[in-house]
């Protein structure tokens, strides 16, 4: 176990570094000694008065920080005898310190979890499966969609409980379009796109950024269109003609003057809101009038976005975007497999997910609310930014997407590390596509072998 446990330290930090949150960051002493401390939370679940004390974990902004801790302010409150402690870090130093906690069998009760991750900690037996907790009313997940719960439930166990919906997105600058009488629409294919980017370039000198040095997610979306689920049992999915047509829409756009310079990141932060090209350069040349995100993070694109300028949102290119489109929980809420109160913890996940008094603080925070009947509820309390993405979210994507793949499996971040690689050498010209979709198919199938 401790070897499994070591290898998921590695996997998570890894990943953890790849993420478009943040760079990779140096583990510090207050990392290491996480485990330490950890024990200590455990050992005090209870305290003199037969008390129950959780301890509840999660990364992300400092408004979230504050809501979060407002809800459980709230449901202590109303809970007489139950104390959390809230432990909050940014993305790269929660999963270091999450990593150094499971390897002390001293995981938090209460875990904010991401997709990527639920696979690896499930199989190294750090997740409660949640099915009793269901069956028994203590978790209600009545107004949660089939496709929403699917998406935390690894071998017929539900292991995560959907914090917030939300769906591949392509934001674009809809003032500099609309002012240019350039339209977008909803489901384009990948030949609509490239037309699209081409009309654009011609028309405004606007480049377009396809996801640079972050396209782990887009692939994936890009290949369901064509029928291709990324990963297979220690292989890659599909055959390497499979992945021509991704590398050859770099290719097309490199060659026609209309993909962004590659060069223009080498001072940027890849996937810091501020800093994308979208809304952030000094010229055309240096600008892209898209960008590939997630629909919860059009409100901060939007903040950061420079006055004048509103942002749009549409749903990503492929083959068959209907079929390439799913519902993604932005994050979920699981139980730590070694809390001593799993049941008391479980209660904290149902309020947070249903009950309107602490939804009125998080405020669809973390996405679109999984209950429709809380997602419903909020909508009229919202930003006119964050109803657009509820009805984007509710009416775009929900009626015309399919079931969200399988966990990503070890190895996946790796993978996605060769992927970016491949592709900065395809837009530097090093590589034509063929070459790069020979490079990156046969590289990840030896890293998917060796898993």
């Amino acid at each position: 176990m401790k070897k499994k446990i070591a290898l998921l330290m590695a996997a998570v930090m890894a990943a953890a570094s790849l993420s478009g949150c943040g760079g990779s960051e140096k583990v510090t002493t207050e990392d290491t000694t996480a485990g330490s401390a950890a024990d200590t939370t455990q050992a005090v679940t209870e305290g003199e008065n037969g008390d129950v004390k959780l301890t509840m974990s999660w990364w992300g902004n400092q408004v979230r920080n504050e809501k979060t801790q407002a809800a459980l302010d709230l449901y202590t409150g109303q809970n007489p005898g139950t104390e959390i402690e809230g432990q909050f870090s940014e993305w790269s130093d929660y999963w270091n310190k999450l990593a150094t906690s499971a390897a002390g069998q001293a995981i938090p009760d209460i875990v904010q979890m991401d997709y990527s991750f639920i696979d690896q900690y499930v199989k190294n037996g750090l997740l409660e499966d949640l099915t009793p907790y269901i069956k028994d009313g203590t978790l209600d997940v009545s107004d949660i969609s089939e496709n929403t719960m699917a998406s935390g439930t690894v071998n017929g166990g539900v292991y995560a409980i959907c914090a917030g919906i939300n769906a591949p997105s392509l934001l674009y600058n809809k003032t500099l379009l609309d002012k240019n009488g350039i339209t977008v629409k909803d489901y384009m294919t990948t030949d609509e796109f490239i037309d699209l980017c081409r009309e654009v370039y011609q028309k405004t000198g606007y480049k377009t950024n396809i996801a640079y040095y972050n396209a782990g997610a887009y692939l994936d979306y890009f290949m369901r269109g064509s029928d291709v689920v990324l990963y297979g049992d220690k292989k890659m999915g599909g055959e390497e003609k499979d992945y021509l047509p991704f590398f050859q829409m770099y290719e097309t756009g490199i060659k026609e003057g209309w993909f962004i310079d590659p060069g223009v990141f080498a001072e940027l932060s890849i996937g810091s809101v501020e800093q994308e090209p979208l809304v952030y350069g000094s010229s055309p040349e240096t600008m892209s009038w898209c960008a590939f995100y997630n629909s919860n993070q059009l409100t901060a694109m939007q903040k950061a976005a420079p006055e004048g300028m509103e942002i749009g949102i549409t749903t990503w290119p492929s083959a068959d975007p209907k079929k390439s489109g799913y519902l993604k929980s932005s994050q979920f809420f699981s139980v730590g497999a070694h809390s001593k109160n799993p049941e008391e913890a479980v209660k904290v996940i149902n309020f947070l997910t249903n009950s309107s008094d602490a939804n009125n603080i998080l405020l669809g925070e973390r996405g679109v609310p999984a209950s429709s009947v809380i997602a419903k509820e909020l909508a009229p309390k919202m930003s006119d930014v964050d109803q657009k993405v509820i009805k984007f979210v509710n009416e775009v994507v929900t009626p015309n997407c399919s079931p969200i793949n399988p966990p990503q499996p070890d190895g996946a971040s790796e993978v996605s590390n060769l992927l970016n690689q491949v592709q900065e050498q395809l837009c530097y010209g090093v590589y034509d596509a063929k070459t790069a979709a020979e490079e990156f198919y046969n590289g990840a199938n030896s890293i998917m072998s060796k898993k």
